[in-house]
């Protein structure tokens, strides 16, 4: 049944707009990108701004990790199919969706900032995001669903320990401040 569901929901043609478009939103939660992006923000800023980074940082990289262990313990193979050799060759197991997972995580984890509009502008893009990793081949429909279910469970829990954990950044790792 998964299988029916992920190929009605994939895009035939890889010449389209729709699989340029997806190959884009796709990328746009690549881990090293928000990774660069972060450790950037970090250098050049200073105060709350500096510190949310750091901890969304470690946030995104202790996702990746329980992603990466579901990942070898189970070892789906991905879909057949050519699009996207370098997901295919660094981490050839589909299930769950780290993309997913990142992004929904950064979803919710933008409720920190008090503005729903916020929320609600990332949440279409985690939802975009599945949508193409599903469209591209590079996942069954069942690794975006519970990609996206720990991604949102990662990031209430983020949520609720980021608190204690800008209390203690100081102490714990005085360089990073």
């Amino acid at each position: 049944m998964d299988e029916e569901i992920s190929a009605r929901l994939v895009l035939q043609t890889e010449d389209s707009f729709a699989h340029k478009l997806s190959a884009l939103l796709g990328h746009s939660c690549d881990s090293w990108y928000w990774l660069i992006g972060l450790t950037l923000v970090w250098a050049f800023t200073r105060g709350p701004v500096r510190t949310t980074a750091i901890l969304w940082a470690f946030a995104l990289a202790s996702l990746a990790v329980i992603v990466l262990v579901v990942k070898f313990l189970l070892r789906r193979p991905r879909p057949e199919g050519e699009w996207g050799s370098i997901y295919r060759v660094t981490d050839p197991h589909s299930f769950p969706s780290g993309h997913a997972a990142r992004a929904m995580m950064i979803a919710f984890m933008a409720l920190q900032f008090e503005n729903p509009l916020w929320f609600l502008v990332l949440l279409a893009w985690a939802i975009l995001v599945g949508y193409s990793r599903l469209a591209l081949r590079l996942h069954y429909f069942s690794d975006i669903l519970v990609g996206w279910l720990i991604g949102a469970l990662s990031g209430v829990l983020a949520l609720k320990f980021l608190p204690v954990l800008i209390q203690k950044l100081p102490s714990i790792f005085p360089f990073l401040g």
